[in-house]
């Protein structure tokens, strides 16, 4: 009887690490947002991360979180960090790309509650009298990614959060 447990046990085991592995290897969240004022306003708002606190979604989850900036003021080469509580946890972005007032491409690495790397990307395309503006995260699924995928859904824990700052950001940008 114990061996038929054990097997059942093992066999249950290999179910469960080969549904893991058939996971997407990447992840991609999109969201974009119609805003009315000009690509170079829009543009302005994300290359600078001094001005992120009017906007990001994440900006008032910690109060007192620790923010430092470094490296160049805007643009590439701007570096934010950020250390906060267990809702906001800790981590370091940096602008790697930058064509005003085309598109930025962000380094986004996770220390804590996860560790994490991942792309984060603005595109700003004209449309009508406004700004398109597309935000897009994207990353690799190691193991424990594809596992956690299993029961949780990155693109509609972290859309929402898209939506709500596309949302602070037409309001900031919209604002006379």
């Amino acid at each position: 009887m114990r061996k038929k447990i054990v097997i059942a046990l093992v066999v249950l085991l290999l179910g469960f690490v080969i549904l893991v592995l058939m996971q997407p290897a990447s992840f991609r969240v999109e969201r974009s947002a119609v805003i009315a004022a000009t690509p170079e306003k829009v543009f302005a708002q994300i290359e600078d991360f001094h001005k992120w606190e009017a906007w990001s979604p994440w900006a008032k989850i910690d109060p007192q979180a620790k923010v430092t900036f470094s490296g160049a003021a805007s643009g590439k080469g701007s570096i934010f960090t950020w250390s906060g509580n267990n809702d906001l946890g800790e981590g370091r972005q940096e602008i790697i790309e930058c064509e005003a007032p085309k598109h930025i491409r962000i380094h986004l690495e996770f220390t804590r509650p996860f560790k994490a790397v991942n792309q984060t990307d603005f595109t700003f395309v004209p449309e009508g009298a406004g700004t398109k503006v597309t935000w897009t995260m994207t990353g690799q699924n190691n193991f424990m990614g594809k596992a956690v995928s299993l029961f949780m859904d990155c693109d509609k824990m972290v859309g929402p959060d898209f939506e709500k700052g596309l949302s602070q950001l037409r309001t900031v940008c919209e604002a006379p």
